[in-house]
């Protein structure tokens, strides 16, 4: 009886207890370190969600692994609603890559409960100004005659940044040398800096570097080209069947309660309204793609499906 009658009070303590949220500041991870797109996304929205919640939405980056250690401790975190993850699509990789060499995923996507996708842009490949391809025809032509002499940066093994390459060469036939680094922001300052030849990034992160001619746009691996960059061509306009979106979506631990749920879903609905979430992204050249929930459940699970098929496609010498 006592059992019975602690449940009951539970069970009518939760909906007073999410009519309430938030009562206090909310937490919004970023995996990796700060200038990569996921908080070029994050932090407008997080500004724009404050209007709506009534509390501050604090960005928190929590970088290492490709974005493994971010992703996980949002995973493990307390399904309260206090703690949220601005993921990227690297996030449905992790689990299946650890599995392939035979080691317990940091975290599983069942772990997490999508809220709503904010942007999806296809990545941009990028050199320097002074490198001597032109076109990523000349470039790919290069790369197949040096097998892995053309070094490319990335955010990390099965990173965001890692698997547009991965998709690149399987489409060419052509072999790169992969030099992982922590986070997106750092693998763009590997290239500015000449400790690698090429590398790839959303419009966001690259657009400055390149209306400052100090990075030169080979192609895009989206479905069209893109407003930002009109004279850019895409892979598939060339020939090469490969197409690859970075996207930003926020995510809450799995077993948050449906009514909290639905409060940040209704959150980010109206953020992504916001006259200055729009001009904050537009700043950024990052078009808003927004997708409510199940929406974004249904996209998010036709995209891990095919990440993991690229996953399997990891030579073994990127492995170790």
């Amino acid at each position: 009886m006592r059992y019975l009658l602690v449940s009951l009070a539970l069970c009518a303590s939760a909906p007073a207890f999410a009519q309430d949220y938030p009562t206090h500041p909310v937490t919004m991870v970023v995996a990796f370190p700060p200038g990569g797109v996921a908080e070029l996304t994050g932090r407008p929205t997080a500004i724009a969600m404050e209007k709506v919640l009534g509390q501050r939405v604090i960005i928190e980056n929590r970088p290492g692994a490709a974005g493994a250690t971010g992703n996980a401790y949002v995973a493990n975190s307390k399904p309260d609603g206090y703690t949220l993850l601005m993921a990227l699509s690297s996030i449905s990789v992790i689990p299946e890559a650890e599995r392939l060499q035979g080691h317990k995923p940091p975290y599983e996507l069942s772990q997490f409960a999508p809220i709503a996708l904010v942007s999806a842009d296809p990545v941009v490949l990028v050199v320097r100004e002074e490198a001597p391809w032109k076109t990523v025809q000349e470039f790919v032509a290069d790369a197949k005659k040096r097998p892995n002499k053309i070094t490319y940066s990335s955010s990390g093994i099965y990173g965001a940044l890692h698997m547009p390459f991965v998709m690149l060469e399987h489409a060419t036939g052509a072999s790169l040398w992969h030099v992982p680094y922590n986070g997106g922001g750092p693998a763009v300052q590997a290239l500015l800096g000449s400790q690698v030849d090429v590398t790839v990034g959303g419009p966001a992160t690259m657009i400055g570097q390149i209306k400052g001619k100090r990075l030169r746009p080979l192609a895009n691996f989206g479905d069209k080209r893109l407003a930002a960059l009109p004279d850019v061509p895409t892979l598939k306009e060339v020939g090469i069947n490969a197409e690859y979106f970075i996207w930003s979506g926020l995510m809450t631990p799995a077993g948050t309660p449906p009514a909290i749920q639905q409060k940040l879903r209704d959150a980010v609905r109206q953020a992504v309204q916001d006259p200055d979430f729009k001009n904050a992204m537009a700043k950024v050249e990052t078009p808003v793609s927004y997708l409510d929930a199940p929406d974004f459940q249904k996209f998010w699970d036709a995209d891990a499906k095919k990440l993991a098929e690229a996953v399997r496609q990891i030579k073994p010498v990127e492995q170790k």
